[in-house]
């Protein structure tokens, strides 16, 4: 009669400390196991520890599990054993290959509601929890909230019952309660992102430049009456510029370089470009606003691509008019289309960033398209949202770690 399959699974608990796998993978080896699963973590120095294993047919788990049992005794461990039959173990075998996805929750600090309303939501959605990552650092008690960045990664396996509704209840914390959450396929293209485009105005930078512009040529009022026009559709996005550019004629070329100097730079753009430019991702800014200001911001971040709005000067003023094509929200997806084409990467290796309605085409064709700290309509129509962090919360996004960001910062 054939033996049947001995499989067993073991739980060590116990303090962290240095030699406990080598110590207990020793025992195993000795009798010539076979590692079917194994998987770690360790939370305030103390371990989690799980081994599933199968007992060669030449021998019996007794004398193995008494082995194990003095070795954790003599270390100060904890292990607990659980016979697996054959049927559970196929039948978790079978389960491998089904959708995975990775949901990311940014905040100051992660809380318990947080975790508990969106796990909640996850549940509801017969979606389950793999693995629980913390990818930001250890936290200091005294850490300033303000200055404080959090971030909790779930790994969940399967298919969301109503993907809409799941995205609903997701926009609906995150306004309630103050947390940015995430929610991507796992895919080789999330690991491999290779192009970020950026909008410029209220992205890249806490301000809209053409504002600045107006403030100073005294006609503010005049150019937020033709935005609040064009955002109630009455006049399109292209004959709005227009009309807001001739108001700025007659301003001194000197102008411009001092509002490029005190601009108001978001915060995590500049840790964010470095780590983009260490691991040799491509960075563009795609703006309707002006190509004098992105220049800027290309010299002082090191951005590789600009494509901006560019204003005529004549004896040292401004004209009035412009130069070339009007960048606007279709061409900022052609232009994105574009750049990924001429450096040959795949649209789904593509991030897009930005924060206005005129973003949305180049969000919705990118592979990861962010609204940030957005219009409700951007966030609502956007595939993920950051409105609680910087810019440098991007990173977690793409899998980053604080300590991979800090080492490289």
């Amino acid at each position: 009669m054939k033996k049947p399959k001995e499989i067993i699974l073991l739980n060590i608990t116990g303090e962290d400390k240095p030699g406990v796998t080598t110590k207990l993978t020793n025992i195993l080896a000795s009798y010539n196991v076979k590692i079917l699963d194994i998987g770690q973590a360790v939370i305030h120095d103390e371990l989690s520890l799980g081994i599933l294993f199968e007992v060669p047919p030449e021998s019996e788990s007794s004398p193995i599990l008494k082995d194990l049992l003095f070795k954790g005794y003599k270390l100060g461990i904890n292990i607990k054993f659980e016979p697996v039959s054959e049927t559970d173990y196929n039948q978790w075998v079978g389960q491998q290959g089904k959708e995975r996805y990775i949901v990311t929750l940014l905040a100051r600090q992660i809380t318990a509601k947080h975790l508990s309303r969106v796990t909640e939501v996850i549940f509801k959605q017969n979606l389950n929890i793999d693995i629980i990552t913390r990818l930001s650092g250890r936290i200091k008690l005294d850490n300033p909230v303000d200055r404080s960045k959090a971030c909790i990664e779930l790994s969940v396996r399967g298919k969301p019952v109503d993907y809409q509704s799941m995205k609903s209840q997701f926009l609906d914390i995150s306004r309630e309660i103050g947390v940015d959450i995430a929610f991507q396929e796992d895919n080789p293209y999330r690991r491999n992102r290779r192009l970020i485009c950026f909008d410029m105005d209220s992205t890249l930078i806490q301000t809209e430049v053409i504002d600045e512009l107006a403030e100073y040529a005294g006609v503010r009022d005049k150019v937020s009456k033709i935005t609040e026009s064009a955002m109630r559709g009455e006049i399109d996005f292209k004959e709005s510029f227009r009309q807001r550019i001739a108001l700025l004629k007659g301003i001194d070329e000197k102008v411009l370089k001092e509002i490029a100097d005190r601009l108001p730079i978001t915060e995590g753009a500049e840790k964010l470009f470095k780590i983009l430019h260490k691991y040799g991702y491509k960075t563009a800014i795609l703006s309707g606003g002006f190509t004098y200001f992105g220049n800027h911001l290309k010299t002082k971040l090191g951005i590789d691509y600009v494509f901006a709005n560019e204003l005529e000067i004549r004896d040292g003023k401004l004209t009035g008019n412009f130069i070339g094509e009007i960048i606007d929200g279709q061409k900022k997806a052609e232009l994105l289309k574009l750049i990924a084409f001429k450096e040959d990467i795949n649209l789904e290796q593509t991030i897009a960033v930005g924060d206005g309605s005129n973003d949305l085409p180049m969000i919705n064709i990118a592979g990861l398209g962010i609204a940030f700290h957005a219009k409700p309509i951007v966030t609502k129509n956007a595939k993920q949202s950051i409105s609680t962090l910087g810019l440098d919360a991007i990173l977690y996004l793409l899998g980053f770690r604080d300590r991979e960001i800090e080492s490289a910062y």
